[in-house]
């Protein structure tokens, strides 16, 4: 038997509120979505004024981190990166068309050792949606931890 952890919809306000908390501290307007274990979202939330591509895009980040269980910025690090040129991923981004992001944005929610989630971010630099992912996901470690 193995025990499997769910997020619930309480669990993902609280990450939702803390990122756009963060995204206001840092001035930068975002769409934040949190997937379940599945990669099917939770809660979707584009604040007032962000980029409307943004939806599409965070829903794909969190896809991503979620079902393949990394954050999306690693598959294009290098000198590693499966996604880069030459590498053995190359090309998996093609795999789910419009759905698999292979770039700063998406973050698993790890539960247990179990990848329970993820969060996606869209709208700022890559440094700033890390900042917002990071937020999000200490509130998840906060929340759970009493």
């Amino acid at each position: 038997m193995h025990l499997v952890h769910r997020l619930t919809l309480e669990d993902a306000l609280v990450m939702l509120e803390a990122a756009e908390r963060e995204a206001t501290r840092i001035g930068v307007l975002q769409t934040i979505c949190i997937a379940d274990d599945g990669a099917h979202p939770i809660a979707l939330h584009r604040m007032t004024g962000a980029r409307l591509t943004g939806v599409e895009i965070a829903m794909a980040k969190a896809f991503t981190a979620a079902g393949h269980q990394r954050d999306t910025h690693r598959f294009n690090e290098p000198p590693d990166g499966p996604a880069l040129p030459g590498n053995e991923a190359f090309g998996i981004s093609h795999m789910h068309p419009g759905k698999f992001a292979i770039f700063v944005g998406g973050f698993p929610i790890v539960h247990d050792g179990q990848v329970v989630g993820a969060v996606g971010v869209s709208g700022g630099t890559g440094d700033q949606d890390k900042a917002v992912g990071a937020a999000a996901l200490r509130a998840f470690q906060k929340k759970i931890a009493g």
